[in-house]
């Protein structure tokens, strides 16, 4: 997984296809995302 900033959002895609699709999410998605993996929400 690769993740950059665009603008005002974060842009995330696989690093394995870097010529796949970016998914965009913004600052709120991505700090809901960071605490349901600090919190194991996610089993990783």
């Amino acid at each position: 997984m690769e993740v950059a900033r665009i603008g005002d959002t974060f842009g995330v895609r696989n690093s394995r296809d870097p010529h796949g699709p970016v998914l965009e999410f913004t600052h709120a998605e991505m700090a809901a995302f960071a605490e349901g993996v600090r919190n194991g929400e996610f089993g990783v």
